[in-house]
């Protein structure tokens, strides 16, 4: 019940609150829902991705809040139960394409052998292009990581880490109908060289209302700590709202 209804309760969420607005603070809300569902007589798959993102921008800092949720079967047996929560801020200095920025990170990954994650840092960032058609942008900080992973079903590996943090943005806006976009890190362990994570997360999607998009999303991720990696590409609607 709760995989079925959760996409409603994201929609109603886009529409209510943050209603303040003034000339110096802007507020966007924006949520998706996209999965699939393949059932035959002897086999059964689904998957439901959902997300949902809150920003505060102000001409001094950003604020953004992000939440993501992936769950799966495949023959009835569990492949995804994917949370990942991040709270972030940039704020912005004199220095001309330059800015600051600091994050906080939960994540729970079924499919990645993650059990918790907890990760925060800070770093700097730099505009190499930053129009109203072209975004991109490249950063580079230190996170301290604190993990419990599942090395086997009855083994648990906890440790804490120093991870170099390097990440690189853009988006790409077509005529106010086509947006392309996409976020990518590298993060590797200044204690193992053998100690990586890769993320790459790119969505495209086309304008079908002012407030609504359909979209299509195509996710990766590889921890090689503990040798697992997902892919997923999902389609579906993006819901959001300025104030």
């Amino acid at each position: 019940m709760r995989i079925i209804i959760s996409p409603i309760l994201l929609l109603l969420v886009a529409f209510t609150g943050l209603a303040q607005f003034n000339d110096s603070t802007h507020y966007y809300v924006s949520c998706k829902s996209a999965g699939s569902i393949n059932r035959t007589n002897a086999n059964s798959a689904y998957l439901l991705n959902n997300a949902f993102k809150v920003s505060l921008d102000r001409k001094q800092f950003t604020l953004n809040l992000a939440n993501s949720w992936v769950y799966g079967e495949q023959q009835n047996k569990l492949t995804n139960n994917d949370f990942n929560s991040t709270l972030d801020c940039n704020v912005y200095n004199s220095l001309p394409h330059f800015f600051y920025w600091g994050l906080g990170n939960y994540t729970s990954s079924y499919s990645l052998k993650v059990i918790d994650q907890y990760q925060t840092g800070a770093g700097l960032a730099y505009n190499v292009f930053d129009r109203a058609k072209i975004k991109i942008n490249v950063s580079d900080g230190i996170l301290y990581e604190s993990s419990d992973i599942r090395l086997t079903d009855s083994t648990h590996d906890k440790y804490t880490t120093f991870r170099n943090s390097l990440r690189l943005s853009f988006k790409l806006n077509i005529h106010e109908l086509i947006t392309f976009n996409g976020v990518n890190f590298l993060q590797n362990s200044f204690s193992s060289s053998s100690d990586y994570i890769i993320k790459s997360n790119l969505t495209l999607g086309v304008k079908l209302r002012k407030w609504l998009s359909l979209t299509t999303t195509y996710s990766y991720n590889r921890y090689n700590r503990t040798g697992r990696e997902n892919t997923l590409f999902s389609y579906g609607l993006t819901v959001e709202r300025y104030f």
